[in-house]
Formats: C-alpha cells, structure tokens, sequence
C-alpha cells in the first residue's frame, strides 16, 4: 500500500496524484473512441482483416502483442514478431507461443461463428508458427464468440466468493485441449501455498533490475502515449492513476516495490475463488501454442459467465522455482505453463490493440 509520507517524499502529495488520475479522465475521449473501433462483434460477412482484429485481442504478455499476420485467399498464418520478445521475463519464447495460441484460438471461434470453420495447422521445427485454413459452413451463435471483445486480464481484488461446481466444470469443458491438462485449486490451505510461490517468484524479479526496466518499458501512463502506441499496459487498466509519463516514471520509481507488489499478490489471490494451472505434456512451441489455445477458451468461457482472470505466472518464470512448483503440482518431470487466478470482481478498462494494418507481415 502507498503511505502518504511515501508519496511526499517522492514530491507528490496523495491529493495532487489524485487530481492527475481524475484530471486526466476528460482527456480519455481518444482511448475510448479507440477501444471503441477495435472491441466491437464483425457486423456482416468476415473480411481476413476483421477476423485478425478480433484475433488480435487475445491475451498476450505485457500486451506486446508479439504477432504477425499473412493473409492468402482462404488461409491466415500467425507467426512470431521477433521485436516485441521480452528477452528478461521470456528467454526462451514460451510466453510468445502461448501468446500466439490465444490469437490463433480467437480468430478461429471468430471464424466459425461467421460459417468459416477452420482447420489449424502448426509448424514446428526452426520457423514455428500458425495457419489457420478457413472453409465454408453454417454460422453458429457461440457465447465464446460473443465474449471475444470483453475478455481482458482482470488485475484486481476479486469479491472472494466461490464459483459454482457447475461453472467450474464449464470452465475445465472449455479449456479441454490435446496435449494439455488443466488443474483447478480451490481450497484455501491450496491457494496460500500457490501464493507462497508467487511470493518468492515476486521477489525475486523484483531484485533484478533488469525485469524491472523491461516491464518499465512496457508500461504506459498517459491515455495519448497509450493510443499512441496501441500496445502495452496502460496504468488505467489495473485501477491505477492516469497521468503525464514524466510523473508516471516518478510514480513508478517511488510506488513499485517488492514489499508492495507482495502485498498486493497477497490480497488477489486471497481474494480470489481459484487458481488454474496449465500445463501442456511438453515444453516445445506447439505445445505451448496449445496452451496459449486451451486458456484462451478458458478465459472467454469464463467471460460469458461473469468471472474473471488474471496471470500470476512469477513461479513459471524464475527458473529456480519452476521445477520446485512442479513437483508441488505433482508433475516433476513436466513444465507447467500458466498459473491463472480467477474469481468475480467489477471490469477495469479494456487494452487497446494496435491497427491490423501495423500486424500484417
């Protein structure tokens, strides 16, 4: 939590950092009109460029949106943009495949709804990627289509109340993938021993100034420097103060500490109804991207039923810790993938996407 004696220190009072965050509320009229061109259902027969702008709101890490697009006649490839890794948080592409799984999975829910059912094919090897062959065939009225624009990665407290048998088996349903198990943990005495991991994996990257430029980079203060750039986390987004990006860099210096981001991890997951772990059988890009499919349609289903999701994925990605989480899971020879917390809470503001023309190869 930020103390007011924090906040003056740093040469801003609580009073003048609300005064930015509410300031700055007239000034978001560009990132709504935005959000609303980008997260809108397709009105009339898909184009390739319409189903690779709902394609494009698939979860993706740090939304650095890692993908490209070629479009053929009946054939849309999706492939990786090297520029946009995270080399520190992501050294080995992992986050990158799965990332593009989910893309792949909302273009293809997205295609079928529109009678354009889809055959997935992906490349292995030194060139991994995704084509997706689109066909011709009867529409259908499938709620995860519908959930498509809402869907967004859910960065606060939840109301901490359970989630129904019936929905958590709807939620297993939706995520069932080849190649891929899902478990579910809804004990408390399960959830406190997950947030010990995220804890310690927390801190770790929190010591390593290198995690923290690289998540810095990502970060976008100001509504104009988040349409500017269409890509990143926007600080509006996860509940947080929007304002002018000199203030932001001193605001984030100043507020983001281990002792903090712990505290807050604390409070969300406890918070939270759940945790979900994915884990595909192995850890190689086409299984990743089987992953990045399988949680994307865990995400949507949970959309169309009121619940939210969030990634705490800081066990997965300090190496040291991953094989100890693992064997806590009960799988010591495998890599598990995502951990994922989910529960009910309000909706923040939605991410915004870049423009399709900026994703095509």
């Amino acid at each position: 939590m930020v103390s007011r004696r924090t906040a003056i220190a740093s040469g801003l009072s609580v009073a003048a950092l609300a005064a930015i965050g509410y300031g700055f509320w007239p000034r978001m009229d560009s990132y709504r009109a935005a959000l609303e061109r980008q997260r809108r259902l397709i009105s009339g027969d898909p184009t390739l460029r319409e189903l690779v702008r709902l394609s494009t709101l698939a979860a993706n890490g740090h939304n650095t949106q890692p993908w490209k697009y070629r479009l053929e006649e009946a054939q849309v490839s999706i492939l990786p943009d090297p520029t946009r890794r995270t080399e520190v948080v992501d050294p080995d592409d992992h986050h990158l495949y799965v990332s593009l799984g989910c893309a792949a999975e909302n273009l293809i829910i997205a295609a079928q709804a529109h009678g354009r059912p889809a055959e997935v094919m992906i490349a292995d090897g030194p060139a991994p990627g995704i084509a997706v062959a689109l066909g011709s065939g009867p529409s259908a009225d499938d709620p995860l289509y519908q959930a498509i624009p809402l869907r967004q990665s859910t960065r606060s407290v939840y109301d901490g109340q359970p989630v129904s048998t019936t929905d958590l088996e709807l939620l297993t349903s939706a995520a069932t993938e080849d190649g891929v198990s899902v478990q579910l943990f809804t004990e408390a005495a399960d959830r406190e021993a997950i947030l010990e991991f995220v804890v310690a994996g927390n801190s770790a990257q929190m010591d390593d100034p290198a995690f923290v430029k690289e998540l810095r980079d990502w970060l976008r203060f100001s509504p104009d420097t988040a349409v500017a750039t269409g890509d990143g986390l926007f600080s509006a987004c996860s509940g947080n103060p929007v304002m002018p990006d000199w203030i932001g860099d001193r605001f984030f210096d100043a507020f983001f500490t281990k002792d903090a981001e712990n505290t807050k991890y604390r409070d969300h997951i406890r918070s939270s109804a759940g945790v979900a772990v994915f884990t595909g059988d192995r850890a190689d890009p086409a299984h990743w991207i089987r992953v990045g499919r399988s949680y994307e349609r865990f995400a949507l289903q949970a959309t169309a039923l009121g619940i939210r999701n969030a990634h705490i994925n800081q066990p997965i990605e300090v190496p040291s810790l991953r094989s100890e989480f693992a064997g806590w899971l009960g799988t010591p020879d495998v890599r598990p993938d995502l951990i994922v917390r989910f529960g009910r809470a309000p909706a923040l503001p939605m991410s915004l996407r870049r423009p399709v023309e900026a994703v095509l190869a």
